[in-house]
């Protein structure tokens, strides 16, 4: 695949992810100053999406809007990872009790990927959207995901990371044994300052998902805040995932 396709499907996915963010109607302009498109690229791209009917075009406040054909893309998806509800009522019980933004996540090759978000009212918040990866060896949802894998594909990863990581230095195997050895004991990984100065997050396996994949539920925030709050988040935590296990 050419860079100007990858460039092209990128654009097209960031033009939807800012209506998301935004929710209202977009003009031009919008999304120039949003994302920094020139303004003839942009143009094109928004004409296409309209033509392909993943937005609307209104020519007397010349501005787009999605179509209900985005919905019904992806509407079988969150039934599938979500079923019945269960999970998003979690998350939501999560946020209200420890005020802590809420991350569900999901292995996606070398990376823990964040796949819904639930971020708190605190304008400090932990700022992450949904479609954000972390280092799967280096993160604490990463090494919750990692302790759910026998330790022969621990080692595979590891490796794969090395080899993917250039310059960085490697992934020792103590370390990264040291880390998910902790998040099995404990029943959860606290991260700080992983990935960003002065964050953390404190992240549980869930029960075996759908198609055979496992997820992880974290909770976000400054670390000094996470760790006093550590004992509630752990119970409530704990307390949550025991009820998804009895509603099997």
């Amino acid at each position: 695949m050419s860079l100007a396709a990858v460039k092209s499907a990128r654009r097209a996915f960031e033009v939807l992810e800012l209506f998301d963010r935004e929710r209202r109607p977009l003009a031009l302009k919008d999304v120039q100053t949003f994302l920094g498109y020139p303004a003839s690229s942009g143009q094109a791209l928004l004409k296409s999406l309209v033509t392909l009917g993943y937005l609307d075009y209104d020519g007397e406040r010349r501005s787009y809007f999605p179509t209900m054909r985005i919905a019904a893309l992806g509407a079988w998806v969150a039934e599938a990872l979500f079923g019945d509800g269960a999970l998003i009522a979690m998350m939501e019980r999560l946020r209200e009790v420890t005020g802590e933004t809420v991350i569900l996540a999901v292995q996606s090759d070398l990376h823990a990927q964040y796949v819904h978000v639930l971020r708190s009212g605190d304008p400090l918040q932990f700022a992450v959207p949904p479609g954000a990866r972390r280092p799967l060896g280096a993160s604490g949802m990463g090494w919750v995901l990692l302790s759910a894998k026998p330790d022969r594909e621990i080692e595979r990863l590891r490796r794969r990371i090395n080899a993917d990581r250039g310059e960085a230095p490697n992934l020792s195997r103590e370390v990264l044994a040291e880390r998910i050895g902790e998040a099995r004991a404990r029943g959860y990984a606290f991260s700080k300052h992983t990935v960003t100065e002065g964050a953390g997050i404190i992240a549980a396996l869930l029960p075996p998902g759908v198609f055979g994949r496992s997820y992880a539920i974290g909770l976000g925030g400054p670390v000094p805040r996470l760790e006093h709050k550590e004992a509630l988040i752990v119970a409530q935590l704990r307390d949550e995932i025991d009820g998804l296990k009895g509603g099997d």
